[in-house]
């Protein structure tokens, strides 16, 4: 296996390339949790992100025990939420967005929020999470930024432990406007401090649309993101197994479900040369020489 996740045959020519097919959203309701992890078992997907805020989180961790070692399970990290509202920090994305462009959010009351959902991931999951990302991108907001990255290198003291992180950047010539404007919102600055701190990190991020696309859209939407994902990327999808009442994009998330689970997927895959790999087979080990002395 090389270093950026590509495996090579005998004659030099990548055989497939490493990607990270993350399922976000885990405990955000039975449905979901229920689909992930069937999902999981049938390997079309390498890693999913849990809503730790979620009242079923603490239930839905027992759907992932016998994928230890097998899928990655990262921290959703959560401000815009339904439960971060309950919990106290929580904001619309709007307010966020404007929070977060106008000075910045906090760092020391960024940190605390963070530090909470680290322990109630690490609770009910008995070890440290694999990555970190954000709920509707906002580990990249000004300030929950700066605050993450430096709880994470606290926190996990050993290269090893540390989780790496998501930059929600689509790679070139995969970008449209709306991921356009998720990396506007630090997806560069992040990825700066994360590499200063010596954290892993993806090389971009593939799976934004309106959740509005028929299936035969989402179909070729998929097609194309899984030509355009380099070795480490992240290709992230919502899937569940049926549309719970008050979920916003609860049929988006079926129609993702069953296209994940279907042969149409699987010939997509081989087409594509994409293997769903966890972030250790897929990315590039931090260099060394990229980290800067404190």
């Amino acid at each position: 296996m090389g270093d950026t996740g590509e495996q090579l045959s005998d004659r030099g020519a990548p055989q497939f390339k490493g990607v990270i097919i993350c399922a976000d959203d885990f405990a955000v309701n039975q449905s979901a949790s229920l689909g992930i992890a069937r999902l999981a078992r049938l390997g079309r997907i390498s890693a999913t992100s849990v809503m730790v805020l979620s009242p079923r989180w603490s239930r839905d961790a027992a759907l992932l025990q016998d994928l230890r070692g097998v899928l990655d399970v990262g921290l959703h990290l959560d401000w815009t939420s339904v439960f971060a509202r309950a919990a106290g920090h929580g904001l619309s994305l709007g307010a966020a967005m404007r929070h977060a462009l106008l000075g910045g959010f906090d760092q020391t009351q960024a940190k605390r929020v963070i530090e909470h959902q680290l322990d109630l991931f690490e609770a009910h999951w008995g070890a440290a999470p694999d990555y970190v990302d954000g709920h509707q991108h906002v580990q990249q907001f000004a300030g929950i930024r700066e605050a993450l990255v430096a709880v994470l290198a606290c926190r996990y003291a050993a290269p090893a432990d540390k989780p790496y992180l998501r930059i929600s950047r689509a790679p070139p010539g995969a970008a449209d406007f709306k991921s356009r404007v998720i990396a506007w919102m630090g997806a560069s600055a992040l990825e700066r401090i994360a590499d200063s701190a010596g954290i892993q990190r993806a090389t971009g991020l593939l799976g934004a649309y309106n959740f509005a696309a028929s299936a035969e859209r989402h179909a070729a939407l998929m097609a194309r993101w899984l030509a355009k994902s380099p070795a480490g990327a992240i290709l992230m999808c919502h899937p569940a197994q049926a549309a719970e009442p008050d979920d916003e994009i609860g049929l988006a998330r079926v129609q993702e479900f069953a296209y994940l689970g279907s042969a149409e997927f699987s010939a997509a895959l081989a087409l594509t040369r994409v293997k769903a790999q966890r972030g250790r087979d897929a990315l590039a080990p931090v260099k060394e020489t990229s980290r800067r002395q404190s």
